[in-house]
């Protein structure tokens, strides 16, 4: 999966939060419910976008003036949507928060794939590579154990050795 950069560093990284932020809210169930209305859709997407806009860039540490200005907003905007006193700000702070917790790995990981241009995997092609790479894992663990067993091996040869080379010094002593 592509990484999330939740501190991001440089402007790639904070355009990359910006959209999985706004993406990820805006494909909740329940800003779905509030984005129905045709008459309330743009100041929505407007608001979500700009909470977003101003959550990532403070996540990269950027002040709430430099915030305001590369945004286009007012420092009192930037400051409602960072303390949540918005509805928009609550909703991208709490996807923030489910990034972080990985409970929107899927979610993220498709809005990621569709930014490419790519497409989404089918759930057959899902569950085939699931499958292939749990028989992987258990090849790996076989591995695993077959190298611990032939390293024990190795070392009761080493051992082996050691003894007939301390028995050919005793000869040798004898000789």
């Amino acid at each position: 999966m592509v990484e999330v950069p939740l501190n991001p560093l440089g402007r790639e990284e904070i355009h990359r939060l910006e959209s999985v932020l706004l993406f990820a809210t805006l494909f909740r169930p329940e800003v779905i419910e509030l984005i129905k209305d045709p008459a309330e859709r743009l100041t929505w997407v407007d608001s979500l976008a700009v909470a977003a806009g101003a959550i990532a860039r403070e996540k990269a540490g950027m002040t709430v003036s430099e915030i305001a200005e590369e945004l286009g907003r007012t420092e009192a905007t930037i400051r409602k949507h960072l303390k949540g006193e918005t509805k928009a700000g609550q909703l991208v702070r709490e996807t923030y928060e489910l990034i972080k917790q990985g409970k929107l790995d899927e979610l993220v990981r498709n809005i990621e794939v569709l930014a490419k241009g790519g497409q989404l995997v089918a759930l057959e092609e899902y569950e085939r590579l699931k499958k292939e790479k749990e028989e992987l894992e258990k090849r790996v663990k076989a591995l695993e154990e077959e190298n611990r067993e032939l390293k024990a091996k190795l070392e009761n040869v080493r051992k082996v050795l050691g003894d007939a080379l301390e028995r050919i010094k005793e000869i040798e002593k004898l000789l």
